[in-house]
């Protein structure tokens, strides 16, 4: 539907809305209001999804306890710019080092239109700094993966077959692997046609958390076979599987031998790298990559 059509069909709508007797029927008022919004997202390019809440993933690259802690940066940077948007936040799974770094963490975001703002961070982040770990204080380049998911509403969500699943579990760990539940609360769910898993860790119910992880492999799912119609539109392929691809460079950070954080999509960039890291001022950024 073009815009002329589509602006048309608002004005159609409106003209019945502002009826004196347009209340009279509630059921019909309610379908009109609807439409009209539907409609005005559709004009605006907003999906259904980008009004909803967001699964963010950060994966620590190869590297050790510098992409470690460059995972842990990365994820204060988001919990800073969850904060400025008023935006709750709870983790549901996190594999920590003895350095306070992360190997992994999903954490949800709860917000009016989280997933889209967060739905162009997926991609390669990657660091310049000094190490903090290297006695020699040489310049070290770090790397890690950030993934952002949407949370599906029930009419969305791919069904998963049982048969098709292998649900494994362990007992929930805190930092340093410290175990703070006799009870193995813990689920790890595996998809075996793709090799997508997921694990969540923070409810204290196993059955709560297998159903959290159950929604993050269905949202997985979901964007899978997005990412595959894409493709068939631009006449490319993608693998079955959702393999992480570590070539998708998308944001520099660099803190030595100069002060930037640069997007390479965008080339939007600031020399204010505090105020990028430490205090989540990344609406610079989120708004360029809008604009692609």
């Amino acid at each position: 539907m073009e815009n002329t059509d589509i602006e048309k069909e608002i004005a159609e709508l409106e003209a019945e809305m502002n009826g004196v007797l347009f209340w009279n029927n509630k059921e019909r008022a309610q379908e009109v209001i609807k439409k009209i919004r539907e409609l005005k997202d559709k004009r605006d390019g907003v999906n259904a999804l980008d009004k909803g809440n967001a699964i963010l993933t950060i994966l620590a690259g190869a590297g050790g306890d510098d992409s470690e802690d460059f995972a842990r940066m990365l994820l204060e940077m988001y919990q800073k710019y969850f904060v400025n948007k008023n935006f709750t936040y709870s983790v549901l799974h996190s594999n920590r080092n003895d350095q306070n770094g992360y190997r992994n963490v999903t954490i949800e975001v709860e917000g009016k239109g989280a997933y889209g703002l967060l739905k162009n961070e997926p991609g390669v982040h990657r660091l310049v700094r000094i190490s903090p770990f290297n006695a020699n204080a040489k310049r070290h380049t770090s790397f890690a993966m950030v993934e952002v998911l949407p949370v599906l509403p029930d009419v969305e969500r791919t069904k998963i077959n049982p048969d098709e699943i292998k649900v494994e579990t362990s007992k929930s760990s805190g930092p340093g692997g410290q175990n703070v539940n006799k009870r193995e609360t813990a689920v790890r769910i595996v998809h075996i046609p793709t090799n997508i898993s997921v694990s969540v860790s923070t409810e204290r119910q196993q059955e709560q958390n297998k159903q959290k992880a159950l929604d993050i492999l269905s949202a997985k799912l979901f964007s899978l076979e997005q990412e595959k119609r894409k493709a068939e539109i631009e006449g490319r392929q993608i693998s079955k599987t959702m393999e992480i691809e570590w070539g998708n460079q998308i944001r520099s950070y660099v803190l030595h031998p100069y002060k930037m954080v640069k997007d390479h999509r965008t080339d939007y960039e600031t020399s204010d790298v505090a105020g990028v890291l430490e205090k989540g001022e990344i609406d610079g950024f989120i708004e360029a990559e809008k604009g692609l």
